[in-house]
């Protein structure tokens, strides 16, 4: 059988995307149009018509929460949006789903159209418990869905090896049928600039050296641990949090008050809180000294790539899939939280935060080590991280299915 159809079911798509799987999908069906037809089937209001890329957006399930925990609206409209997409006729040879969200429309669609299913993992549930904060019980609904979309797929695409060791040890899945791509980056889109007028009306100064987090507000990200770590920081560094969409009320109170209360004791805590148009985030890679990503649970951290084209050095968490990307002492310095095991808080936060601090101290004064380590990263990603030969890699996978 000949390969000319794929259907993406997926949350996030353009112009509605708040983290790394937003991006993955945007740049890969983008990558794929180019080779096959792409049809996109995400959460929104999208209609989108051009030549080899249809994407439509499905609109909110208005009775998801209506006699029931508020908390379980998310997991329930996610379910119906999910059947809605598996209902509409599909004339792909292959579906492929992205996150929880849309999980149990590739299981749906591949049963209704007789199809292969293919399902990457951007993060696992049973790695998130946190999130029963967000969800309440229906925690237990997204992570049923998920173990049940994983252990159905005809072929499952980990972003990193580290995660696909996670599949196998969590879920009950062939070795066989756990393949590993990671994620790439656009070379074109991400690369330095000398702009910085998107800095300058947020209140930062170019000329003095600042740390960078862009990111949610959520335990996953790991953000209030750097908040703790910017008391220890050279209070000549600038701190910029480009850091919105709380995952929950709580946490958000939490950010706030923890927030002000460094910002009584030092300058220069910057905190942008709405989400930035991509050029106004390269700008701020570009010109930061150092970009932190201190998350706890990371499968691949496509936020890394980024900060790498634009030519930044990079302090990152040990943990997950970004050791794959961030090389230590190579591209940038890697600091290991010591998980617990299923937790999302280090053995011991303060001595966390301490390494944090003490790495942005030593590559932000080192100025030979952090002109190494952004021009290394920016190699880096243009070797082994473009979209190109991602898709080319995630083409070869499809036609595997339809052969098999």
């Amino acid at each position: 059988m000949t390969l000319n159809k794929v259907t993406f079911f997926t949350n996030e798509y353009p112009p509605y995307v708040y983290g790394g799987a937003g991006v993955h999908v945007e740049y890969l069906t983008r990558e794929l149009a180019r080779s096959i037809a792409v049809d996109v089937r995400c959460f929104g209001d999208q209609d989108i018509h051009d030549e080899s890329l249809r994407v439509r957006g499905y609109a909110p399930w208005p009775e998801a929460a209506h006699n029931s925990d508020p908390r379980f609206r998310g997991a329930l409209d996610a379910f119906q949006r999910s059947l809605a997409m598996a209902r509409d006729t599909i004339d792909s040879q292959v579906v492929h789903c992205h996150t929880w969200y849309t999980d149990m429309a590739a299981v749906l669609a591949a049963q209704l159209w007789q199809v292969p299913m293919v399902l990457t993992v951007h993060s696992l549930e049973p790695l998130r418990p946190w999130k029963v904060e967000q969800l309440g019980n229906a925690y237990h609904l997204s992570a049923w869905m998920e173990r049940t979309a994983i252990e159905a797929a005809d072929a499952v695409i980990a972003v990193s090896h580290e995660t696909r060791a996670d599949v196998l040890r969590l879920f009950d899945v062939a070795p066989e049928r756990v393949h590993v791509i990671h994620n790439g980056i656009d070379l074109e889109h991400y690369r330095a600039t000398t702009a910085n007028d998107a800095l300058v009306r947020r209140g930062v100064d170019p000329e003095r050296p600042f740390v960078l987090f862009v990111g949610r507000i959520t335990r996953q990200k790991g953000i209030l641990h750097l908040v703790a770590a910017i008391e220890q920081l050279d209070p000549a560094i600038q701190v910029v949090l480009c850091a919105g969409a709380p995952d929950t009320p709580e946490i958000g109170a939490e950010m706030e008050r923890r927030v002000a209360a460094v910002s009584q004791q030092r300058a220069g805590v910057i905190w942008v809180r709405e989400m930035l148009p991509r050029h106004e985030v390269i700008q701020f890679y570009s010109h930061a000294s150092v970009f932190c990503c201190p998350s706890v649970y990371e499968p691949f951290g496509i936020i890394n790539l980024e900060a790498m084209a634009c030519g930044t050095a990079v302090v990152a968490s040990a943990v997950g899939g970004i050791p794959e990307v961030v090389l230590h002492e190579q591209t940038g310095l890697l600091v290991d939280p010591r998980l617990h095991p299923g937790s999302f808080d280090p053995q011991d936060p303060a001595a966390f935060a301490g390494a944090l601090a003490r790495a942005i101290n030593q590559v932000i004064a080192d100025d030979a080590m952090r002109a190494r380590f952004a021009a290394a990263g920016r190699q880096r990603v243009e070797q082994h991280f473009s979209w190109r030969a991602i898709a080319e890699r995630t083409l070869a996978l499809y036609q595997s299915l339809l052969r098999r």
